[in-house]
């Protein structure tokens, strides 16, 4: 079935794909890589990974879901079957799809978290107890959440509900509104003493990390997911796309909006911790247990613990809409006549029951570690063989081309096939081998 719903203007399917690319990785991720490998020494590879990947890899992506007015299940179809392999693609499409909704049930217990913080912040339960207390009486227990996690499923439903339209507007206007949210908190933490230090290490260039195949790796891996081109919601979005839109340039503007979204974290994060003096630490800890202890010190934290959990609930009410769209999309295109509420109230239903098992992080972690380390890079490494290497060349630049301000050709295309692909290669390598949750 072709998928008649679109996005109304470029800046509904730009904040769209912001939206489901910025998320926890951006606020909690990018910050502690940057702090582990010395500052500007990791962000000079990250903005070239960032800047490849985003014109090539998420403009494939877009254009290949435009073009066959689908998301992945019809997609790879179509793809496989131009060079008579409908098979394989009927096969390769589980992959991404499956690994998409895995995805969902592990990240809405992480924003259930979030979400905690949220109301404890405004209670002011979080800031009048040691956080590391708060963080273990509720990441160590089965179901200690779960109307917590029920109201974050009512809330991601409602934003789905009325479809493409839908979907839009909630991006459209939250948004907008986590940056300058994240301003806010920027601004504020500027006027901390010794906050300077972190400014200075952020862009402090240590040559002989730069040298480090690792943190050359370390940074591609942050970029390559950072911006979600992993076969599934990119493809959708693109689907949505109107065929008078630039796909290159509105890929260029998203990944350009994704990497504010990250510094804006880190003009946050890092200057923080030096502020006080505290250990930098990598995931939740960083979000739960960290950042609560400086606002615990500083004057206003009660409000600004407010402003950094709504700003973090609505990234990651939009990551979990974005995943959700996708698997909805392949199962109505797939039958026809099914109602699309229906679909959306058996999935939120399945990500509901099945992540009320995963409240304790270690079981939390465990489940995000196969999604990330197998199936993510598996989904992201048949995605880029089957744009540029399966579909053919002029079907995927023709698409490409489509009201573009500069036309793309050879150099595009090679800079796809012969860099894009050997790099998802090597990550999916890398990532299975070495067990690397990037």
């Amino acid at each position: 079935m072709e998928n008649n719903s679109k996005f109304s203007n470029k800046w509904g399917f730009i904040m769209s794909c912001v939206g489901s690319a910025v998320g926890l990785a951006n606020v909690w991720a990018f910050p502690y890589k940057i702090g582990m490998n010395g500052g500007l020494s990791f962000l000079i590879p990250y903005l070239f990974f960032v800047f490849l990947f985003g014109r090539v890899g998420l403009s494939a992506e877009s254009a290949v879901g435009r073009k066959y007015k689908s998301g992945p299940m019809g997609v790879f179809r179509e793809v496989w079957k131009s060079r008579n392999k409908e098979g394989v693609g009927r096969v390769l499409r589980w992959i991404p799809l499956v690994g998409v909704v895995l995805l969902a049930i592990g990240y809405t217990v992480v924003i259930t978290y979030v979400l905690k913080a949220l109301i404890d912040s405004i209670t002011g339960v979080l800031l009048t107890q040691d956080p590391n207390v708060w963080f273990e009486s509720i990441s160590s227990k089965d179901f200690v959440l779960a109307k917590e996690h029920f109201l974050l499923i009512i809330i991601v439903f409602f934003t789905l509900a009325y479809g493409t339209k839908g979907i839009e507007k909630t991006n459209s206007f939250m948004m907008p509104l986590f940056f300058i949210l994240f301003i806010i908190l920027a601004i504020r933490i500027a006027f901390l003493n010794k906050a300077v230090e972190g400014y200075k290490f952020i862009f402090s260039l240590d040559f002989e990390k730069l040298m480090d195949i690792k943190l050359w790796i370390a940074a591609m891996g942050q970029a390559f997911f950072s911006l979600s081109i992993v076969s599934t919601v990119m493809v959708v979005y693109g689907s949505y796309l109107p065929e008078s839109e630039d796909i290159v340039h509105s890929s260029t503007i998203t990944s350009s909006l994704d990497t504010v979204a990250a510094m804006l974290s880190t003009f946050v994060m890092l200057p923080a911790t030096f502020a006080f003096g505290f250990s930098q630490s990598e995931g939740p800890k960083l979000i739960f247990v960290v950042l609560p202890k400086v606002l615990q010190e500083i004057a206003g934290g009660r409000i600004f613990a407010i402003i950094l959990y709504i700003a973090m609930v609505f990234a990651g009410v939009l990551s979990v809409q974005s995943m959700i769209e996708t698997v909805a999309e392949a199962i109505t295109s797939k039958f026809e006549k099914l109602n699309r509420l229906i679909v959306l109230v058996v999935l939120m239903i399945i990500v509901f029951v099945c992540g009320l098992f995963l409240h304790p992080i270690a079981k939390w972690g465990a489940w995000m570690n196969f999604v990330t380390i197998y199936i993510l890079p598996i989904s992201a490494i048949i995605g880029a063989i089957s744009w540029f290497w399966v579909m053919k060349k002029e079907d995927l630049l023709e698409e490409i081309n489509k009201n573009a301000k500069h036309k793309h050709g050879d150099g595009w295309y090679k800079l796809g096939k012969f860099l894009y692909v050997p790099l998802a290669l090597i990550l999916c390598i890398i990532a299975i081998r070495y067990q690397i949750s990037f």
